[in-house]
């Protein structure tokens, strides 16, 4: 199919559901909460099966952490819509000049909204935008990543056993259905990517002056402040750095470690690995890498460091393999004094490496944070309440966490967003809904009109209000 055939049947599908979106209406909160709780229906009713497609996509992935990364955390998002819905949807009442003028904001929906879902977390990164883009009264078309397509033809399958055409659409495809995607004209475009596609997908969606939500990713820096508990922040950060085999937008992208600590640091990993995996190739609870591109990509980026000067520390267990090309599993490994030159350190790892950079002074580690693109997250472990207040402080980040690694993304109070290059834009939660809401101002002129009267001609005998302004 050329290019533009796709483009054309893509535009047919999405003019047709803003058709359907305005003969019928802004949503009830009725059928908003009917179709979040249909997300969360599909998700319950076929968890063993998304399960299944998830794994084999992968080679192998942890039903465990398929079930509660994906599935349990992306209902009890939704079920958090469901349960908060009649307040987000209230209309607000603002302060008026005019005691008897009515000013409000009205929340309505925006109407078609697009979701562009990655690979890696493939139920929570689709279904996670569509809580707050149902929340607001939207109907959604959803393109999930050609890099699982087990699971994408699955999700395809089950969207139309649960929804309707005009209320949410799969489109599957590879990279050219994905960027006729981004150029059709919605009424918003949520993305989660890399940064570098977020930039074309951003310039696609200009075309038409379509608002984008964009969830990159970045470098997210752990630092571990002199002083700080090194037993912790080792434990903490490796749980969620081979979490989904390092494979998250989230994850843990380099430690900025005082330079005495370093050998701690080692035998502490090698102890904390050695208990949580006591083996890797063989064992279920731990994750292969997507594909072999990628794979060998990873292989490349250790090869690359230790070629110009950095100590690779192996976590694998003892008498298994570094990394197996025939399982595309890697072992979590250190890169002990990693350098900007190294390429691991000038890209997004999406693996389970985890480059360390010594500093001697803690001005010097947060001076290296400030001098790189603003990350998606940061990790700050330190007990020191006035440290901790100053490193929020002085350094800027989609999100920070202290004395932990990705705690926020489950915690549907607060926006999940990126800043500067790591993204745009917040959902979740309430965010999500504004997010996907047009805030319209209203307001109710009073019976005098005083606010009219004052712009009316002649203006003679009112200069002198202006006047007393200007001179007071």
């Amino acid at each position: 199919m050329s290019k533009e055939t796709i483009q054309n049947e893509l535009e047919k599908i999405l003019s047709s559901m803003k058709r359907q979106q305005l003969r019928s209406g802004p949503a009830s909160v009725e059928l908003r909460k009917d179709r979040l709780q249909r997300c969360i229906k599909l998700i319950r009713d076929n968890h063993k099966a998304i399960a299944s497609a998830m794994s084999e996509d992968f080679g192998h992935r942890s039903l465990y952490q398929s079930y509660v990364a994906d599935m349990v955390t992306t209902s009890k998002m939704l079920q958090h819509a469901i349960d908060n819905l009649e307040t987000w949807m209230k209309t607000e009442q603002t302060a008026s000049p005019d005691p008897e003028m009515r000013t409000e904001i009205q929340f309505q929906p925006l109407g078609v909204v697009g979701v562009i879902s990655p690979w890696n977390f493939p139920i929570n990164l689709a279904f996670g935008p569509l809580a707050g883009v149902f929340a607001a009264g939207n109907s959604a078309m959803l393109k999930p990543s050609e890099l699982t397509p087990k699971t994408s033809d699955l999700l395809a399958e089950l969207v139309a056993r649960y929804f309707g055409p005009e209320e949410l659409t799969v489109v599957l495809g590879d990279a050219d259905v994905g960027q006729a995607f981004s150029h059709l004209p919605f009424d918003h475009l949520v993305f989660t990517g890399s940064t570098a596609v977020g930039k074309h997908v951003m310039r696609a969606a200009a075309d038409n002056l379509v608002p984008v939500t964009l969830e990159l990713g970045g470098k997210s820096p752990v630092m571990v402040a002199k002083g700080a508990d090194l037993s912790k922040a080792v434990e903490r950060t490796l749980t969620i750095k081979s979490f989904n085999a390092g494979q998250i937008c989230l994850s843990p992208d380099y430690v900025l470690l005082p330079t005495e600590q370093a050998q701690a640091f080692k035998d502490q990993a090698r102890e904390f690995m050695g208990k949580t995996f006591p083996s890797i190739q063989e064992n279920t609870d731990y994750t292969a890498i997507i594909n072999e591109r990628h794979y060998q990509r990873l292989v490349d980026l250790l090869e690359d460091a230790r070629q110009k000067g950095g100590e690779i520390i192996n976590l694998a267990p003892q008498n298994e393999p570094a990394y197996d090309a025939s399982s595309r599993k890697i072992a979590p490994h250190l890169v002990i004094g990693a350098t900007d030159d190294m390429a691991i350190m000038q890209e997004e790892i999406f693996g389970p490496l985890l480059p360390i950079r010594l500093y001697q002074e803690e001005d010097e580690a947060i001076q290296y944070i400030n001098q790189h693109p603003r990350p998606l997250a940061a990790y700050y472990f330190n007990e020191d309440s006035t440290a901790q207040q100053a490193f929020a402080q002085q350094t800027t980040s989609g999100a920070l966490v202290i004395n932990d690694v990705m705690t926020h993304v489950s915690i549907d109070e607060l926006p999940f967003g990126g800043v500067g290059a790591s993204g745009m834009g917040a959902y979740h939660g309430i965010h999500g809904f504004r997010q996907f809401s047009h805030a319209k101002a209203v307001v109710v002129q009073s019976e005098t009109g005083a606010s009219n009267l004052r712009l009316r001609a002649p203006y003679a005998d009112k200069q002198a209000a202006v006047d007393a302004f200007f001179n007071h």
